[in-house]
């Protein structure tokens, strides 16, 4: 439908207006609908004309009292059923009468004196809340302020260090802490400079952080109990700990320093369990080859005394013979270690000699294999000079008795 079309607006009755329902609605006639009602409402008899008319009849007191009444029932079930609301189950809700505290409420659907009788603080006691000390966000946004701290050896490092916390109780949490963050950073900060003065620096450095982190939990949580804060600390997670910017080259070279210091001291170590050990043995070898030498020696002597005491008892009795026993025993023992014998003829100056090693393995090959091969007799020795002096033959003999015992 244009706006040019007659139908539009006033020109077309309600009939018009009424068929296929095409046409947008009257705004004039919805107001005068509107008008007509709310006369009605006010006790007004209508004008009956078509636009209302200022004439109407009295005002209705009962009608109007009575929409007043329901209008103030609806209002007051309104403001009761604001106070209604809900506890999470990881939530606690705390109802203040007047800004006083009155009751803790569990988890579930809770009503309270609406406002402003009543109203309701709802605390969660499971989220866990999280504050940085030295440091905000990462690592390198030091704050020196909290960070820097004087060890027990007067020197200054830098520690950065996070605290997770969570609350225990939510009245001691919403009226007796203003700032809980900024509660748990200045405890925080406290336990550890007192921790970190009572200590050296390479405890803090290196070997004591598990235990400076604990100790730092168990001092924290009793300043904030003491203080009646409502909050429980969960962690304490030590971030870095290191020396200030400024000594930093000149502490890495005295670390390096203590690491080779530490590696050398192993490496000699290392040195003296290998030698040790080795020069320990060897000593107790040469010990033992010792004792077995000496006690070999002293058997020996022993035995050679006991052997010349028998022997100078048999030459005692009988000296001649005793001699030409001792000579040829010793003859036997000398030729037995040789394979050459050249003998000296007393009446000429041809030499006898005597092949003994071909003999002997002419022996033994007939030996294995089974042919009878004659035995060769004695060698040919010419008997000692009966002008040699006694002395003479004894110091031969002794000669002889030498180097058959050296073989």
């Amino acid at each position: 439908m244009s706006l040019n079309d007659p139908r539009w607006g006033k020109q077309g009755n309600d009939r018009d207006r009424n068929e296929g329902n095409q046409g947008p609605p009257d705004l004039e006639e919805i107001y005068r609908d509107l008008s007509r009602k709310w006369r009605s409402l006010l006790g007004k008899k209508g004008s009956g004309g078509q636009g209302g008319g200022e004439g109407g009849g009295n005002f209705n007191f009962r009608f109007f009292g009575s929409g007043i009444g329901v209008l103030a029932i609806l209002g007051l079930g309104i403001w009761a059923a604001s106070g209604f609301y809900i506890v999470d189950a990881s939530q606690r809700g705390v109802e203040l009468r007047f800004g006083r505290y009155t009751e803790t409420t569990e988890p579930g659907l809770r009503w309270r004196w609406p406002y402003p009788i009543e109203t309701h603080e709802l605390v969660n006691l499971t989220s866990v809340r999280t504050v940085e000390v030295g440091y905000r966000g990462a690592a390198r946004n030091t704050i020196l302020k909290e960070a820097l701290m004087l060890t027990d050896d007067e020197n200054i490092i830098n520690i950065q260090f996070a605290v997770q916390y969570i609350l225990n109780n939510p009245e001691n949490y919403l009226f007796n802490t203003r700032e809980p963050d900024e509660s748990v950073i200045q405890a925080a900060e406290t336990a550890m400079r007192e921790i970190v003065g009572k200590s050296k620096m390479d405890f803090v450095l290196y070997e004591g952080r598990e235990e400076i982190a604990t100790t730092a939990h168990e001092l924290m949580q009793s300043i904030l109990d003491r203080y009646g804060t409502g909050i429980q600390i969960s962690k304490v997670t030590m971030q870095n700990a290191q020396p200030p910017e400024q000594v930093q080259a000149a502490f890495d070279d005295a670390v390096k320093a203590g690491q080779d210091l530490e590696r050398q001291r192993n490496e000699g170590q290392a040195y003296a369990n290998d030698v040790i050990p080795k020069a320990r043995g060897t000593a107790s070898r040469l010990l033992q080859e010792a004792e077995g030498y000496r006690a070999r020696v002293v058997s020996q002597a022993q035995g050679d005394a006991s052997r010349f005491e028998q022997v100078l008892a048999e030459y005692s009795r009988a000296p001649q013979v005793t001699r030409e026993r001792m000579y040829i025993e010793t003859m036997q023992q000398v030729f037995s270690n040789t394979s050459k014998i050249v003998v000296d003829a007393k009446s000429n100056s041809n030499l006898l000699f005597l092949p003994l090693d071909k003999l002997v393995s002419q022996s033994a090959a007939g030996r294995d294999g089974g042919a009878v091969v004659t035995e060769p007799g004695p060698p040919m020795v010419v008997p000692p000079d009966s002008s040699r002096s006694s002395s003479t033959d004894f110091r031969d003999r002794d000669a002889l008795r030498n180097r058959g015992g050296g073989r």
